[in-house]
């Protein structure tokens, strides 16, 4: 099962377009309770989190026991200091910050994860869609509409 959570009706038709079976949507909806709700109290294994700051309660409180939080970007700010002890007291949960560059510092193993990824584009397994053209002196307004959670896909700058 994939749940998705969503700011807009927009954006969760997109993500049911993209293969989510449940949609939340975060503004009007608890996410921790409704994600209990979907899953018969269990929790999910996982949470890919991109907003931070806004929603980062919410996934923690997602997680089943010993599951994982993926703190994949901070749109929303940087998600708060965290007291380990609450790892514990929701089922001795896991929350990682991955970097790029911890990625991709060995240049055999960047070679090798950048065909892997090109492989499953190339193969149709990952789309890439661009929503968003900002012409390159108009990049404060793409930070101000990615923060403000107004962009879905990919946005990138016209030179």
């Amino acid at each position: 099962m994939v749940i998705g959570t969503v700011s807009t009706d927009a954006k969760g038709d997109i993500a049911r377009a993209h293969g989510c079976d449940h949609i939340i949507h975060s503004g009007r909806e608890d996410v921790a309770r409704r994600v209990r709700e979907l899953t018969g109290e269990a929790g999910v294994s996982v949470v890919y989190d991109g907003i931070g700051k806004d929603t980062f309660a919410g996934s923690l409180g997602s997680l089943k026991r010993r599951g994982l939080l993926v703190c994949l970007g901070t749109a929303s700010g940087p998600v708060p200091p965290l007291d380990l002890t609450q790892l514990a007291a929701k089922g001795s949960v896991f929350v990682t910050r991955p970097a790029l560059a911890d990625y991709i510092a060995d240049p055999a193993e960047k070679r090798e994860l950048a065909g892997e990824l090109f492989g499953h584009v190339a193969a149709g397994r990952i789309r890439i869609e661009i929503h968003q053209r900002y012409r390159l002196e108009d990049a404060a307004q793409a930070h101000r509409d990615l923060e403000a959670r107004r962009t879905t896909g990919s946005s990138i700058f016209v030179v």
